[in-house]
C-alpha cells in the first residue's frame, strides 16, 4: 500500500471510529439520562446528589392520564421500596410523593411547601385568586382570615342548619317520587341537592329540582364543565413549549366558561349590592353579604369576590355529593351495617317520630364511624388535591428536594396500608368505636381526607356537618337495597375520586311519621 493510500485509509478509519464512538457515547448518555432515578425532569437537576438520593421510576410517566393514578403510584412506591418518598417525572415537571404518614405530615406542615402548583386550567378559571390556589402571601392570609372568622366559623355553620335540613328533606321527597317508578340514580339527586345547598349558603338562592331550563340547570352545566376542565390531564402543564399552542383546547374552553361565570356570579353580586343599598337591614344572610360587609383591610375587589365565590360553589358541590354516594353504596352492600345505623338513629329521634337534626349528630357515634370508614376506603381527593410546590430547596427526611418540585401525598395508599390498618380492604366502621379513635380533621395523617397544615380545607367542618345530616336523613327515611344489578365499587379519579358507574339502587320508603 502506498503511503498516500495508507494515510487515506487509516484517516478514514479514524474518522469512522470517532463517529461511531461519539454516537455510542451519545446513545449511552441519553439512555442513562432517561434512566436516571426519578426520570427525565430529575435528570435535569443540576446537582447529581439530587438525582440519585430519592428512589423512583426512570423516564417520564403519563400516570395522570390514566383513570387510577393513585393505585399506579402506590404500586410503584412499593416496587421501589419508596413509601416514605418517591421521585418521578411527568414531562419536565419534577414530582415527589409520600405514601407514609410521618413523611406526609412533614411535607404538609412545612412552610417550604406553602404554595400550590397552578395548572393552566386552574389559572384560567380564576382559582389563582381564590383560597385553594392563591400563592402563599398576604393576599392568601387575608382570604384564610376571612374564611375562618366570617365564612366557616362554628356560629356561621350552625346558622345554616335549617338550610341543610330543608334541602335534605327536599331530596327525600324527590327520591320518593323517583323510587315509585323503579331504581334511583343517587348521584343525580344528591348532586343537585348539594349544588342547591351551596347556592343557598353562598348566594341565598334556591332552585326547583324539577326546573328544566332555569338558573339551577344552567349553573349545574357551568360546574360540570369546570370539573371536566380541571380534571383533564393537560400536556401543556408539563411541557412548556406546548403552552403556545393549546392543542387540547383547554384554554379556549376555560375562557368561554369564565365569561359565563363572570356574568352569572357578577349579576348575583350586583343584586346583593342593590338590596343592601335599598334596605337598612344589615344582617348577613349568606356569603355574598359577608364579603360585601367586610371592612377596609379585608375588603375584596369584585373580580376577587367572583373568584372566591366561584371556588366555593365548585368545591362545596363536588366533595359532599360524591361522599354521600359512596356511603349509600356501602349501605346497599352492607345491610347489617345499614340496619345498625338505622337502629342508632331511631334511638335518638324517639323511634323516628321526629326528623333528624344537627343537634343529634354528636349522639350518633356509629353514623360518624360509617362516614369516617367511607372516607378511609374512598378518599375523595386521593392525590390531586394534595399537590404542593416547594418554594425553596428543602430537606424531607434525609432527602434534598429542590425548589420548584411538586410534592404530593398518596392518601389512598396510606388508608389502604396493612401496616397501619387491620384488614384495610374490609369495610368495618366498628374499628373507630372499638379501637383507637382517629381524628379526620388533619392532625393525624393516617386519615386526613381534608388535608393538613396551612392548606387544609377551610370548609371541612361545614362539609362534614352536611354529610352527617344528609346520610342520617337518607337512612331514617329509606331502606337502601340492590336492584337487578350489583353495586360496582370501581373508581375513577377525575377532579375527585368518583364511582366509575353511578350508583343505581332501590330506595324503599320507611314508615316514618313525624309529629
Amino acid at each position: 500500500m502506498s503511503p498516500e493510500a495508507y494515510v487515506l485509509f487509516f484517516n478514514s478509519l479514524n474518522l469512522v471510529t470517532f463517529e461511531a464512538f461519539a454516537s455510542i457515547t451519545f446513545f449511552i448518555a441519553t439512555v442513562a439520562f432517561f434512566l436516571s432515578p426519578g426520570g427525565l425532569a430529575w435528570a435535569w437537576t443540576a446537582s447529581s446528589k439530587n438525582r440519585v438520593s430519592i428512589p423512583g421510576p426512570s423516564g417520564s410517566l403519563s400516570v395522570f392520564s390514566c383513570s387510577n393514578p393513585h393505585r399506579v403510584l402506590a404500586a410503584l412506591a412499593e416496587r421501589f421500596k419508596a413509601s416514605p418518598l418517591m421521585a418521578f417525572s411527568v414531562g419536565f415537571s419534577r414530582f415527589v410523593i409520600s405514601s407514609e404518614p410521618e413523611t406526609a405530615k412533614e411535607i404538609l406542615n412545612s412552610s417550604a411547601f406553602a404554595d400550590r402548583p397552578v395548572k393552566e386550567s386552574a389559572y384560567e378559571l380564576l382559582f389563582h385568586r381564590a383560597m385553594g390556589f392563591a400563592p402563599y402571601g398576604e393576599y392568601w392570609r387575608n382570604l384564610r382570615r376571612i374564611s375562618s372568622t366570617h365564612l366557616f366559623s362554628p356560629r356561621r355553620i350552625a346558622s345554616f342548619e335549617g338550610v341543610r335540613a330543608g334541602i335534605g328533606m327536599k331530596m327525600v321527597e324527590k327520591i320518593k317520587t323517583v323510587a315509585g317508578a323503579g331504581e334511583v340514580e343517587v348521584k343525580k339527586v344528591i348532586h343537585f341537592g348539594s349544588l342547591n345547598n351551596v347556592m343557598a349558603t353562598v348566594f341565598g338562592e334556591s332552585y326547583d329540582f324539577d326546573e328544566v331550563d332555569g338558573d339551577g340547570c344552567f349553573l349545574e352545566r357551568l360546574v360540570s364543565e369546570g370539573y371536566e376542565l380541571l380534571g383533564i390531564f393537560n400536556w401543556s402543564d408539563h411541557f412548556g413549549v406546548l403552552r403556545w399552542f393549546d392543542f387540547q383546547g383547554v384554554r379556549k374552553r376555560c375562557r368561554a366558561l369564565v365569561s359565563q361565570v363572570n356574568t352569572f356570579v357578577g349579576g348575583i353580586i350586583e343584586k346583593h349590592k342593590m338590596k343592601r343599598n335599598s334596605t337598612l337591614d344589615g344582617e348577613e344572610k349568606d356569603f355574598v353579604d359577608v364579603l360585601l360587609g367586610l371592612q377596609k383591610d379585608e375588603k375584596l375587589s369584585d373580580s376577587d369576590m367572583i373568584a372566591v365565590l366561584w371556588e366555593m360553589i365548585f368545591r362545596g358541590t363536588d366533595t359532599v355529593a360524591i361522599l354521600v354516594e359512596w356511603v349509600l353504596a356501602r349501605m346497599v352492600l352492607h345491610q347489617d351495617i345499614q340496619a345498625e345505623l338505622y337502629k342508632e338513629i331511631a334511638s335518638v329521634t324517639s323511634n323516628n317520630t321526629r326528623p333528624l337534626s344537627d343537634s343529634d349528630i354528636p349522639k350518633l357515634p356509629y353514623l360518624q364511624a360509617v362516614v369516617k370508614e367511607t372516607l378511609r376506603l374512598h378518599p375523595p381527593g386521593p392525590l390531586l388535591s394534595w399537590a404542593r410546590l416547594a418554594i425553596h430547596d428543602v430537606h424531607v427526611g434525609p432527602n434534598l428536594v429542590p425548589a420548584g418540585t411538586i410534592a404530593m401525598v398518596n392518601m389512598w395508599s396510606i388508608t389502604h396500608d396493612g401496616k397501619i390498618w387491620t384488614d384495610p380492604e374490609e369495610f368495618r366502621p366498628e374499628r373507630f368505636i372499638d379501637g383507637e379513635d382517629v381524628s379526620i380533621m388533619g392532625s393525624d395523617l393516617r386519615l386526613a381526607p381534608f388535608g393538613s397544615g396551612r392548606r387544609v380545607c377551610p370548609g371541612k367542618a361545614m362539609g362534614l356537618a352536611t354529610v352527617h345530616l344528609w346520610v342520617g336523613q337518607m337512612i331514617q327515611n329509606f331502606e337502601w337495597v340492590k336492584d337487578s344489578s350489583d353495586v360496582d365499587l370501581a373508581e375513577v379519579l377525575k377532579l375527585s375520586m368518583e364511582m366509575k358507574k353511578p350508583l343505581k339502587c332501590k330506595a324503599v320508603p320507611k314508615n316514618v311519621c313525624f309529629g
